[in-house]
């Protein structure tokens, strides 16, 4: 992620010739324009005349867009989060190509017969590591930009939770009778707030989107549902200097991606899980008062720049309660069972199949530990790291129950959400592989018939007498008898 998250342009390219250059450049009308467009901020050009900063670095070619992104920031009125500022400001990240240079590129019909035939053969070669059918009712190869068009919804079911928590801390920072008189100022905070956010959301997604290989990267489902997608120029980058031919490389990362979505489409508690996992993290955010009143009481309409760093370093943290240990603990759990289970059926699919399969597993976990963008915003805005820690131990454990109970065994753990490891099972997993195993589906049924009426009786076992009226004492003596 960028180091000025909530920059709104890129640094000027300094010319070799110093300020001649510059002057030049100024007079052509070419670069990028200035890194601050608004002139806001220490050095900024007129000192202490906020007409000057604001003006006197701008070129004409600048000023209807810096007077544009000035208004969206000031006159938005949405959610916690500006998701139309995010969106440009992703797609604008987007165009501006990767660090190695990469340009994003429109797919062409050759890659997306390409996409949907991988996709197709790693879906064959899942058959016979799980027992979960296919769930990609179609494979789609995306560029960069439409990876951001299509995975922005999703994120905004991530961050709106938390934005929604800093936007009211800013509002009860000030004393109730103030309140009132400030009105215009707050509401030009929380505006601007939601334009940071939407900032700095932006700016993380557009870089994500020149790293990521599918739609399920970071362990959640960001794409829409039952649909495999893939990146091929991303995926041409990744394996480049991997020493492994990219048809290993496509194939590998189809079969994570199908993985994925079967998981995802035929489990399914499993999504509202996992997000409902990370909101509940989210309520358990305090937001550091003291630094917050700070800002707001110094906050300099001149000088916004000030809000945007005190939000960057992070005003608020996780509470340090049961509740919200328990919440945390319940997310990297279920983010590692979903990756190692991926993992585990994954390497069984292609370990006969490929030989390289080894070596672009590590990667791939490597890959994961280090973390990325994703990571980072999620740590800058609430302390979250979006990363398996014990992707390694859930892998193995799923590999063991694989080898005790076979695959329909494994599989059948994600039948109920209370039948899966946690996260004490990943600290003892042989003790979980050879507990008795425990069945719901008998309660399923009951409680199913229960619900459909009172005329339909519940199901017995076969070792229950029939509750009639010739049987009843009966079974009232056997019961006696057992006790």
């Amino acid at each position: 992620m960028s180091d000025t998250p909530f920059g709104f342009g890129l640094p000027p390219e300094e010319p070799d010739d110093g300020d001649e250059g510059k002057k030049k450049d100024q007079q052509s009308g070419g670069g990028q324009g200035p890194a601050n467009p608004f002139g806001f901020g220490p050095g900024g050009p007129g000192g202490d005349n906020p007409l000057a900063a604001m003006f006197g670095s701008l070129n004409p070619n600048d000023l209807g867009a810096a007077f544009q992104q000035l208004g969206q920031m000031l006159s938005y009125e949405g959610g916690p989060v500006n998701w139309d500022m995010a969106k440009q400001i992703a797609r604008q990240t987007v165009s501006q190509g990767t660090p190695d240079g990469t340009k994003d590129a429109s797919i062409g019909p050759a890659e997306r017969t390409q996409v949907a035939d991988v996709v197709r053969l790693a879906d064959l070669w899942l058959d016979d590591a799980t027992s979960l059918p296919s769930g990609a009712g179609s494979a789609v190869a995306w560029s960069r930009a439409e990876w951001v068009e299509a995975t922005l919804p999703v994120w905004k079911e991530l961050v709106d939770p938390v934005a929604e928590r800093v936007g009211a801390a800013m509002g009860d920072v000030l004393p109730e009778e103030m309140q009132a008189m400030a009105g215009p100022l707050l509401g030009m905070m929380r505006s601007m707030g939601g334009a940071m956010f939407g900032t700095q959301i932006g700016q993380a997604v557009g870089v994500l989107a020149g790293e990521v290989v599918g739609s399920t990267d970071i362990g959640l489902p960001l794409g829409p549902v039952g649909k495999a997608a893939l990146l091929p120029l991303n995926i041409e980058s990744f394996g480049k200097d991997l020493s492994v031919p990219q048809e290993e490389v496509r194939l590998y990362l189809a079969l994570r991606e199908a993985a994925h979505q079967r998981l995802f489409a035929h489990v399914p508690w499993l999504r509202s899980h996992l997000f409902g996992a990370v909101e509940g993290y989210a309520r358990g955010i305090k937001v550091d008062t003291a630094k917050l009143e700070d800002v707001v009481g110094q906050f300099d309409p001149q000088n916004p720049e000030e809000l945007q760093q005190a939000l960057q370093q992070g005003m608020f943290q996780p509470e340090d309660t049961p509740e919200q240990k328990a919440a945390l603990a319940r997310l990297e759990t279920a983010l590692a069972l979903v990756e190692g289970w991926v993992d585990a059926v994954v390497h069984s699919a292609a370990k006969p199949r490929l030989s390289s399969a080894d070596a672009l597993r590590e990667t791939l976990r490597r890959r994961r530990a280090t973390g990325g963008p994703a990571e980072q915003t999620f740590a800058t805005l609430i302390g979250l790291e979006l990363r398996p820690r014990r992707l390694r131990d859930a892998s193995r454990l799923w590999a063991s129950l694989t080898d005790a109970r076979g695959v329909d065994g494994r599989d059948g753990l994600w039948a109920h959400p209370d039948m899966l490891p946690t996260a004490s099972d990943l600290d003892d997993p042989d003790g979980f592989v050879h507990r008795e195993q425990l069945d719901f589906s008998e309660l399923d049924k009951m409680l199913g018939e229960a619900a459909s009426g009172p005329s339909e009786k519940p199901n017995l076992t076969k070792d229950e007498p029939k509750d009639d009226e010739k049987g009843q004492a009966k079974g009232e003596e056997k019961g006696d008898d057992d006790k």
